[in-house]
């Protein structure tokens, strides 16, 4: 990227302020994002991607600015930046957790919302996807080089090739920064909005909505599918990942309005030399008709489990799950799996991740607290199968901390020793908290970035030893 955006009213297609239907004639040119050719030069030597087979696969989800920014022993110029990732201080917190591969949430160059830049807020996740082709430049050391960007991200993948960790991409391909037809005119909709995107069939001025974000890209169209599998394959032939995982990924293979399990996406994903042959994770939900998909996905899919994350959480929190049904969900899954032929590491078995409680707060909150995103707390999840241990929020009590203490190793431990991948959150190890936040998506400060200096030393040494265990003996 070469220009960041700057928000104006001209970025819009409408009078802001007055009906959608309005139309606004003002050059947006001085305010738009422009894109930058980049020097596609860089000497990676003899890197080699570490192909880790599944079963020997441990995941840890983390936030490109978030897990180094505090980290003591980072250089400060580097810190919260691609660079930080490959530093040997973060090289070596993730070896002796013996990580195999991180899982980078979107790294994509994304639109922060105007709406929460209005409110002093930030789209600190980065689900908000303008350019696919490009590494956001806010996680470079000189985000004013369109250089830098691109050739910090390839120093970082390098690096972390040289430790044997894999890594992978949450890629945002299920809508775009444009949102709905109130949103900004950037990219696609100027181009070709009937051709990019569902549009309802009621009203061509409005769009179909899969993910609750606005728009939904016309996977039936070539011209759309070629930009995704163009973006993927330049993903792993120039900048070396070695996988994705696909957010609300039943949205791309809607031919129609309902989910088709034998879409173009798929079938072209699986026909591609290239793509065929990387670490494919979905998200097997989305927000529209026939969206809930987990254990539906195809043969050379993995899925983020669902079904065992709220099996794991239930079970430990006292609530009634039945002994078959954990059963299935600490051997592989099975009841979901085999009957479409694949194996136990199909299930990514995770207990929390960025999108809801860290593994602290799961046991020391009951209720979200998230008045600071400036919702009324209406947002964030409401069913989380959580148990607080007696307090709501810190305790003084040693008994409700001990209690803590033992809740978070026993979820912990089951997940490391279940059958299937183990995905952890990043920070978790520490005993990372958002102070009950369970969305925190919006809070690009103190809340999210993992706190190092506090750090539960006793449960990191746990999580060490466990990861051992596991490492010794791989679940197949």
């Amino acid at each position: 990227m070469g220009r960041e955006l700057t928000w104006h009213d001209a970025l819009f297609g409408y009078t802001i302020g007055q009906d959608d239907a309005t139309f606004d004639t003002r050059d947006s040119s001085a305010f738009a994002p422009l894109a930058a050719v980049a020097d596609p030069a860089f000497t990676w030597g003899n890197d080699r991607r570490p192909a880790r087979p599944w079963h020997e696969t441990l995941i840890y989800e983390l936030h490109v600015k978030g897990f180094t920014q505090r980290m003591p022993d980072v250089p400060d110029r580097i810190r919260g930046t691609y660079a930080g990732i490959g530093s040997a201080a973060a090289l070596d917190h993730l070896k002796k957790l013996n990580v195999t591969a991180v899982e980078l949430l979107p790294a994509h160059y994304r639109v922060g919302d105007r709406q929460l830049m209005e409110k002093g807020l930030s789209n600190y996740w980065g689900y908000n996807t303008l350019g696919f082709f490009a590494p956001d430049p806010r996680f470079s050391t000189n985000p004013r080089d369109p250089n830098a960007a691109v050739r910090e991200f390839k120093s970082m993948v390098r690096s972390l090739h040289a430790a044997g960790i894999e890594v992978i991409l949450d890629v945002v391909y299920n809508h775009t920064a444009e949102g709905n037809q109130m949103g900004p005119t950037l990219s696609l909709r100027g181009l070709d909005n009937a051709s990019y995107y569902f549009l309802s069939p009621e009203s061509q001025r409005h769009y179909m909505d899969f993910t609750g974000c606005g728009n939904s890209p016309n996977m039936r169209h070539p011209r759309v599918l070629q930009l995704v599998m163009d973006s993927l394959r330049y993903w792993v032939e120039d900048m070396h990942v070695d996988g994705f995982r696909f957010d609300l990924a039943p949205t791309l293979a809607r031919e129609l309005a309902e989910v088709d399990k034998l879409g173009s996406f798929f079938d072209i994903i699986h026909q591609d030399p290239v793509l065929s042959r990387v670490k494919l994770i979905a998200e097997p939900w989305d927000i529209g008709p026939g969206g809930y998909m987990v254990g539906s996905f195809p043969v050379g899919w993995t899925e983020w489990n669902g079904e065992y994350r709220d099996a794991v959480r239930g079970f430990w929190s006292g609530k009634d799950v039945p002994t078959s049904l954990l059963a299935h969900r600490l051997t592989g899954s099975g009841d979901l799996y085999e009957r479409t032929g694949r194996r136990p590491y199909a299930s990514i078995n995770f207990v929390t991740c960025h999108d809801g409680f860290t593994l602290r707060d799961l046991v020391s909150y009951e209720q979200k607290h998230n008045l600071a995103n400036g919702e009324e707390n209406r947002d964030g999840h409401n069913d989380n199968r959580n148990w607080n241990c007696g307090v709501e929020g810190p305790s003084d009590d040693p008994k409700v901390n001990a209690r803590r203490a033992r809740q978070r190793r026993n979820m912990f431990a089951t997940l490391l020793l279940s059958q299937g991948v183990p995905m952890i959150l990043g920070g978790d190890e520490l005993g990372q908290t958002h102070r009950g936040n369970n969305n925190a998506y919006c809070q690009e400060n103190g809340l999210t970035w993992l706190d190092w200096d506090a750090a539960d030393r006793d449960f990191l040494t746990f999580a060490r030893a466990v990861a051992q265990i596991w490492r010794n003996q791989p679940v197949l």
